[in-house]
């Protein structure tokens, strides 16, 4: 039996002495799980952290260029799907379910009867936050999104909205994510939340659930879905807002029926509660930044400030079956293609129901993390390529079902910028040396950003060609960062 708050304010009223009640009780002091998320055998339940108060809400930005600092400086960021969904992982009744790992109660067409039930074994014992959040900030990750509630409907935080949520309904009885806050605020890392808005699949007015509760469109007329976003969804994103600490970020997705109307009533709370949080770009009215489709890259340059969410794998919730993890050096490569074109790189990871990230899908983000350690002025809070060459073109052949040219991307290298500094991160390194695109200033300085001597590396011209020749012993086998200083602050084609 399902039981809401029927009063949206009265419930926003309690929200912070029932918090302060709840999170004032000490619980078992934390040791460091970090070593343990990586082993091959089953490591021993990670105790649960000491809950201190977290810090508050930050003021409101002075501009959006204030408001957007931090995500413009950050570049890269840590997705995590995590919910109920980890548990059948890919397969119903003895039977392998298509398609991504969270959307198996979609897919297989589960009853909420019957969904619901995986909350009674559901017990991530190994869950570690601050294990999570030290990988993370390894892994040279500035933010980190989890889901709070996916089209599910299941509440990963203790929520007062519903009992169908981690604290109430599960075995496990923590809030997994009042301890990623914590943690988060420790080692200095922004933390965001995941909302499905739209999509609710537990409940008769949410959108998505056509199997128990009938087409959406008679969900919309009959006043239902209204009254789902009013008694659930908005409540629920109140109850982030107040009681996490400073929110960077809400990434809303899939906007079913969201009127301009529905969205601003989701923007107000925002505005209210978290004046500095963004607002990602999939609400279904305007947000602060541009979300691109999953997993899509943009072909050139965009203006703006833009997201790219993407996965580790083929899916974003654990799917036991899917274990192709995305190499280190593709990893690295989407990064630097992503902030050369003015992006972020938000990377997902999805944690089994033990609550651990694979850890294949840890090992090749930490080689990527010592890679960024080392390069790390190359991409946070590097500006766009000024060139563009470089990152591909159309075939005159090829030709797409529509009849169009193929793009064909190229991928030697990457620019990103500052004033008077260009960062050529080379991936293929030619025979004799990399060829620098054409551009008019005269360069002062080339050097390795890996070598801390900056030590001159030779510069020849022929044919009006600069070429920077990387002496073999000093290059890295995943990318070397080529460092040009030029006259003047932009470069002149």
């Amino acid at each position: 039996m399902k039981t809401t708050l029927s009063s949206p304010l009265a419930l926003l009223l309690v929200l912070p002495l029932v918090a302060a009640l709840n999170y004032g009780c000490s619980t078992k002091p934390m040791s460091c799980g970090s070593c343990c998320m990586m082993a091959t055998a089953a490591p021993a339940a990670a105790p649960a952290p000491v809950l201190t108060p977290l810090p508050p809400a930050l003021p409101a930005p002075a501009s959006q260029d204030d408001k957007m600092a931090w995500f413009r400086e950050a570049k890269f960021g840590l997705f995590i799907h995590w919910g109920l969904y980890c548990q059948p992982a890919g397969v119903w009744k003895g039977q392998p379910i298509a398609g991504i790992g969270e959307w198996i109660m979609n897919r297989a067409q589960i009853p909420v009867s019957e969904y619901s039930q995986l909350a009674t074994t559901f017990n991530p014992v190994q869950f570690d936050a601050e294990a999570w959040v030290q990988m993370a900030e390894a892994a040279g990750m500035k933010y980190i999104v989890i889901t709070s509630k996916h089209h599910d409907g299941f509440a990963m935080y203790h929520s007062l909205v519903t009992p169908y949520n981690i604290y109430d309904a599960t075995p496990f009885h923590r809030d997994p994510i009042r301890e990623l806050a914590q943690a988060c605020a420790k080692h200095g890392i922004k933390f965001g939340f995941y909302y499905s808005q739209a999509q609710d699949w537990h409940e008769a007015g949410g959108a998505g659930n056509t199997w128990d509760f009938g087409p959406d469109d008679a969900k919309d007329k009959s006043g239902a879905y209204d009254k789902y976003l009013q008694s659930k969804a908005e409540p629920q994103v109140a109850e982030l807002l107040q009681n996490y600490g400073p929110v960077c970020l809400i990434w809303f997705d899939t906007p079913r029926m969201m009127t301009k109307e529905r969205g601003q009533r989701f923007v107000d709370l925002v505005h209210k509660y978290q004046p500095a949080c963004l607002i990602d770009g999939r609400l279904g009215t305007s947000g602060d930044y541009v979300s691109t489709g999953d997993n899509v890259i943009p072909s050139a340059t965009m203006d703006g400030d833009w997201e790219v969410p993407a996965t580790m794998n083929h899916t974003w919730g654990f799917k036991k079956d899917d274990t192709d993890w995305k190499a280190p050096g593709d990893v690295l490569f989407k990064l630097v293609d992503i902030a050369s074109k003015g992006g972020n790189y938000l990377l997902n990871v999805g944690p089994t129901s033990q609550g651990v990230i694979p850890a294949e899908c840890q090992s090749n983000l930490l080689t990527v993390g010592r890679w960024i350690k080392v390069n790390r002025e190359a991409i946070y809070g590097a500006g766009r390529s000024p060139f563009g060459e470089e990152f591909g073109d159309y075939s005159t052949k090829l030709k797409d079902a529509a009849g169009k040219p193929v793009y064909l991307s190229y991928t030697d290298w990457r620019c990103t910028s500052r004033p008077g500094k260009l960062y050529f991160t080379v991936f293929k390194m030619g025979r004799n040396g990399f060829e620098l695109p054409a551009f008019k200033n005269e360069i002062k300085k080339t050097y390795l950003l890996s070598d801390t001597t900056q030590a001159d590396i030779p510069l020849t011209t022929t044919n009006n060609v600069r070429v920077v020749v990387v002496p073999r012993e000093k290059q890295n086998a995943m990318a070397n960062v080529v460092v040009v200083d030029i006259a003047g602050d932009k470069v002149e084609r």
